[in-house]
């Protein structure tokens, strides 16, 4: 089965509990799993919410005189990035250009050249669909790095793109334009966006 197609199948990330029957966890690397286990919430099918927005001059950096949005994880395990109206990503936080370490992942994509190369970030752009691509350079951390923390449960939307970290299902983006986007952990992926609940702490 193709990475792009992990949505329609028993994906480990999001489908977990409907394929086994019972509740899992997703350890997103962030957190060990603690207490009852419990299923990961749904991607979200209608308008993102605005509950839990963090404030995004925190975030903010000029790498090679443009402004973008960076972020990393509680965990410090990815970071990522918003390039304001072009595209939302992440990669490995301690070696952007090694595979990215995201299990069901390919281990090649075209690189910008078209010959294969090894995919080493998780994009979603404004308007094409969610992928893996081998960028080179690294296009995610901010120089000097490193980029501010994104607490769990806290939308950074600014430029076109929202971006969250749960505990239950990882990283996850979207550009709002095409209402496209990606949830990655460790442990899995499916293209499509998972949004914080409002009922969130």
């Amino acid at each position: 089965m193709s990475a792009m197609k992990l949505a329609y199948g028993c994906a480990p990330l999001l489908l977990a509990a409907a394929c086994s029957g019972g509740p899992s966890v997703v350890n997103t690397g962030d957190t060990p799993p603690a207490g009852t286990p419990t299923a990961p919430p749904a991607p979200s099918t209608t308008r993102p919410s605005n509950a839990h927005l963090a404030n995004a001059f925190h975030f903010a950096a000029r790498v090679d005189g443009a402004t973008g949005y960076y972020f990393t994880t509680p965990s410090g395990r990815w970071q990522c990035a918003i390039l304001p109206r072009a595209e939302a990503g992440c990669e490995n936080a301690n070696n952007p250009t090694s595979a990215v370490a995201i299990t069901g992942a390919p281990d090649e994509v075209d690189g910008s050249d078209g010959e294969p190369a090894v995919a080493n970030a998780i994009v979603v752009d404004r308007a094409g669909d969610p992928r893996f691509v081998a960028q080179s350079p690294p296009e995610f951390g901010p120089e000097p790095g490193p980029a501010t923390v994104l607490p769990f449960n806290r939308i950074l939307a600014v430029a076109g793109f929202r971006c969250n970290v749960q505990e239950a299902s990882g990283v996850s983006c979207i550009s709002e334009f095409s209402g496209k986007g990606f949830t990655f952990s460790a442990e899995g992926h499916a293209m499509t966006y998972t949004d914080v609940p409002a009922d969130a702490p």
